[in-house]
């Protein structure tokens, strides 16, 4: 069961989702991407930890928190740049999702922990930061990676790719390998595995 305190948090979370101009199509409904994405986030959560903490439901559904409003060609598009957006966004959106859980009522210990999360702090070492990189990593694949693969060549997806794999866990590759992808996709996961 869920504290009043959580209910309030994940209702302010989707709030600020569902002000996302951007918006696909779910059900014959039009439903603001980030929405889309931070549901399909705590879906893959239950699959990956069903009994995870209040915390890390947090910091999952508040993964992408406004990322809209700082779009990737506000950097430099290299290399250098895409790593400042990243960060950029990380500390932005920690800082958001803090300010949530403290207004909802959560110590500040409780919300400076949901930050962490959210920045992804201490991942391999952390058992909740290293599921939430499971989970980030199973939405792009299950989500983004077809439509991201026809953008990019094919050594650069494999890259990626490999890159996605090593971040993840044992159980992220488990439940990475059952997603199910069109027949390129698929082929390029298994490139990338192989090499």
């Amino acid at each position: 069961m869920s504290s009043s305190k959580f209910e309030a948090a994940i209702r302010a979370i989707d709030e600020a989702h569902a002000q996302d101009p951007r918006v696909v199509p779910i059900g014959g409904e039009e439903v603001p991407y980030e929405l889309f994405y931070s549901q399909k986030m705590s879906d893959y959560l239950k699959k990956c930890d069903p009994n995870a903490t209040e915390i890390l439901r947090l910091a999952i559904r508040a993964q992408h928190l406004r990322r809209w409003e700082v779009p990737r060609d506000s950097y430099p598009m290299n290399k250098i740049g895409y790593h400042q957006w990243r960060t950029y966004l990380k500390k932005r959106q920690a800082e958001l999702a803090t300010q949530i859980c403290l207004n909802s009522g959560y110590s500040e210990e409780d919300a400076h922990r949901v930050g962490a999360l959210v920045k992804k702090e201490n991942l391999k070492q952390d058992a909740e930061t290293q599921t939430l990189e499971d989970v980030a990593c199973l939405v792009f694949l299950d989500d983004q990676f077809e439509e991201f693969e026809k953008g990019h060549d094919e050594e650069k997806i494999i890259n990626i790719l490999k890159k996605t794999w090593f971040k993840m866990s044992e159980r992220g590759h488990e439940l990475a390998l059952g997603i199910k992808m069109s027949e390129r996709a698929r082929g390029l996961v298994e490139k990338a595995l192989a090499a």
